[in-house]
């Protein structure tokens, strides 16, 4: 049998169907000796395992472990997170970025509380309902609060399998790498088991060429320089000093096309982030 480090970065196919004990010992070693320590990881409370599930969606874990404490000491519950006012929300939520994971992540906690009573519902098909929360986020949600044994795919998974049983194929679905993931499941503590996947898919990051590009699911991150989404961010950053600031003010504040800062601003008042007062804008009240 190839050593660790040949599993790890050589050739393949590295395993087959029928190595799947082999593949799962490789991974659940690795972590037991080397797995990666994070607050969430340090807990079974179903609210901050679902706090870290949205903050990870779109932002570096590095920069979620540094604010993620931060967070949980401002809204310790669904109750203080579904109650707080907009500004203090998008202030801790401040170098995050993607604002609507914000909002999103308030609306769900408001459903926590008055539909289900304050309590996280551990079924991944009602947690797909839930705003901004997909099929794959809803099943993440279950296996790490509730250790569930629910199969889902995400990008470190995707890369581990397509690199550890797919090396020679070019492009790859989804609905081929989802038995396979079903199968290298550990039902004895999946929360562990996706725990161990996260740390070897980062792992591979950083050892061989991108596996994901051969996947129909594939697609690039855009540039952030010069995007709407910094553009927003700055106008939030901007109003979030408590002041109301006319189009104009922002304009100079943020740079950039006042036909452009003006859609967006216009964007941000439909989205329920920001309000207008006559030709000033502030931050909303509250979500909607």
């Amino acid at each position: 049998m190839p050593s660790t480090q040949q599993r790890l970065t050589g050739p393949g196919p590295l395993f087959t169907q029928e190595d799947i004990p082999a593949f799962q010992d490789l991974v659940l070693s690795r972590y037991r000796s080397s797995g990666r320590k994070f607050p969430w990881r340090e807990t079974t409370d179903p609210y901050a395992i679902f706090v870290s599930e949205i903050m990870l969606q779109q932002t570096q874990v590095g920069r979620v472990a540094e604010k993620f404490p931060q967070f949980m000491a401002a809204f310790p519950d669904f109750s203080a997170l579904a109650t707080a006012p907009l500004a203090d929300l998008l202030s801790q939520w401040q170098g995050m970025g993607y604002n609507r994971r914000a909002i999103a992540l308030q609306k769900c906690a408001r459903r926590v509380m008055e539909e289900f009573h304050g309590v996280l519902p551990n079924d991944p098909e009602i947690l797909a309902t839930f705003p901004g929360i997909g099929k794959a986020t809803a099943s993440s949600i279950c296996a790490f609060a509730f250790n569930r044994p629910v199969v889902f795919i995400e990008t470190n998974i995707r890369r581990i399998f397509i690199h550890c049983f797919f090396p020679d194929n070019d492009i790859i679905d989804d609905s081929t790498i989802r038995p396979l993931v079903e199968a290298a499941l550990y039902r004895e503590n999946p929360r562990e088991w996706y725990n161990a996947l996260m740390d070897y898919g980062t792992e591979l990051k950083k050892a061989v060429p991108n596996p994901n590009r051969r996947s129909v699911h594939y697609s690039r991150q855009p540039a952030f320089e010069g995007s709407d989404r910094k553009i927003r961010g700055e106008i939030v950053r901007q109003l979030l000093s408590g002041k109301k600031l006319t189009e104009k003010a922002l304009v100079s504040q943020v740079g950039g096309d006042p036909d452009r800062v003006g859609r967006i601003l216009g964007a941000l008042e439909a989205e329920g982030f920001i309000k207008r007062y006559g030709r000033s804008f502030s931050i909303a009240d509250k979500t909607a």
